[in-house]
């Protein structure tokens, strides 16, 4: 593999890890579609949509591992949410990881589209009131959380995320945690979806190690220093940046697929 390739590829790690540590995501909305477009146009390499997922979810176990870490203080991880929701995602992950093995290239494509354009919708909805809310003050609907988080694990287990992009809509629009405990607390969440997911991709021999390494390594730098600059923002600007993003990858998906 020449310097083309590993810089390619770090610089989708680091960027897609960023992103993922100031808005509360895994990347993978971001890094599924960089990995799948960036690398066949500069002709270094051309991944097949198993090989990206498969890449995607071990990368993702370490960029939220590094986003959780700069979160651990001030209040921000609700326990109670992320131990119901990681429980459900967690399962969820591991059977959708392990089932893409019998879709085609276009199935996980398709599933990739349908998740993307369904956290735009979400996005879109007004969330009113909801930073008001005092961190010790917030409650949320234990068992739509774990049912919500389970459909949701399976979905992105296939794809390779973690699906924290359809968290953190959920998170904010249908449960109303305030902006700043869902980034931190989608983080955690994700991190224990990445295992089902890793261990369904890896078990199935859909994971391309040595790139896989490489966005290891940009993740473990980019994710925390993401999470420095996401507690300084305005939560405003964090959910148009984070709908922006979404809108832009499902429209890019569905381009290709239609």
């Amino acid at each position: 593999m020449d310097l083309a390739f590993i810089v390619t590829i770090f610089l989708i790690g680091f960027i897609g890890s960023y992103i993922s540590g100031m808005l509360g995501i895994g990347g993978s909305i971001i890094k599924y579609p960089m990995l799948l477009y960036i690398p066949p146009m500069f002709g270094i390499a051309a991944f097949t949509a198993h090989e990206v997922s498969g890449i995607s979810a071990v990368q993702v176990f370490f960029a939220t591992i590094g986003g959780v870490w700069a979160y651990r203080k001030g209040g921000y991880l609700n326990k109670t949410l992320i131990a119901y929701m990681g429980v459900s995602i967690l399962i969820g992950s591991f059977i959708g990881g392990f089932g893409s093995k019998l879709m085609s290239e276009s199935g996980i494509n398709v599933i990739y589209g349908i998740l993307a354009l369904i956290a735009v919708v979400m996005m879109f909805i007004p969330k009113k009131g909801i930073d008001e809310i005092p961190f010790d003050q917030v409650t949320f609907n234990k068992w739509l959380a774990s049912g919500l988080a389970l459909i949701v694990g399976v979905g992105a287990g296939i794809v390779g995320a973690a699906g924290a992009f359809l968290l953190v809509p959920i998170m904010l629009v249908v449960l109303k945690i305030p902006t700043r405990m869902t980034i931190a607390s989608s983080l955690a969440i994700t991190f224990i979806s990445s295992i089902g997911a890793t261990i369904g991709k890896i078990s199935t021999g859909q994971v391309d190690y040595y790139p896989a390494f490489i966005m290891v390594i940009a993740s473990l730098i980019a994710s925390p220093l993401g999470a420095i600059a996401g507690k300084k923002i305005n939560t405003k600007v964090l959910q148009i940046v984070l709908a922006l993003l979404i809108l832009a990858t499902a429209l890019k998906i569905w381009m290709d697929i239609l």
